[in-house]
């Protein structure tokens, strides 16, 4: 189910955000105005890759435990369907295996809910810039930092 959706400044990334907690949604969605253009909010991996296909973004910042399809294999789809659309995985999950899995599925970044407004901004700037970014406080953060990039 689409929450939010619309068109806007075309000159701004365009920003596609999931994650199945309403607050979440919104605090994520307040941050990221600054950053782009919110054309989209969801709140399940399924509506997620129907909005990608959709809509395109040049970015999508996702949840990995979410109703219908996990963020992860919610991005693995993305994959095909919006190549172009790089991911960054805002999450609960500190452990190196999430870090692994997200990495692998084409996530060009991961950082913690706990860190959102701290460093949410830095990471948006970063993976739009073809960087990889991780949080500061993720498990095995300085193995995942030095490890090759995957590109899509």
């Amino acid at each position: 189910m689409i929450l939010r959706e619309e068109r806007g400044d075309m000159t701004k990334p365009r920003i596609l955000i999931a994650d199945d907690h309403p607050v979440m949604l919104a605090a994520s969605g307040g941050i990221l105005d600054e950053l782009g253009d919110v054309v989209g909010m969801v709140a399940d991996g399924q509506a997620l890759v129907e909005a990608a296909r959709r809509l395109q973004p040049d970015l999508i910042i996702s949840d990995i435990s979410m109703p219908r399809l996990n963020g992860l294999d919610a991005t693995r789809e993305i994959q095909m369907y919006a190549p172009q659309s790089k991911v960054i995985m805002l999450t609960i999950h500190r452990a190196a295996v999430y870090v692994s899995m997200a990495f692998r599925a084409g996530a060009r970044g991961y950082l913690l809910k706990q860190s959102a407004v701290a460093e949410l901004p830095q990471a948006v700037l970063r993976v739009l810039e073809g960087e990889r970014y991780i949080g500061a406080d993720v498990a095995g953060r300085e193995e995942w930092m030095s490890a090759p990039m995957r590109q899509p």
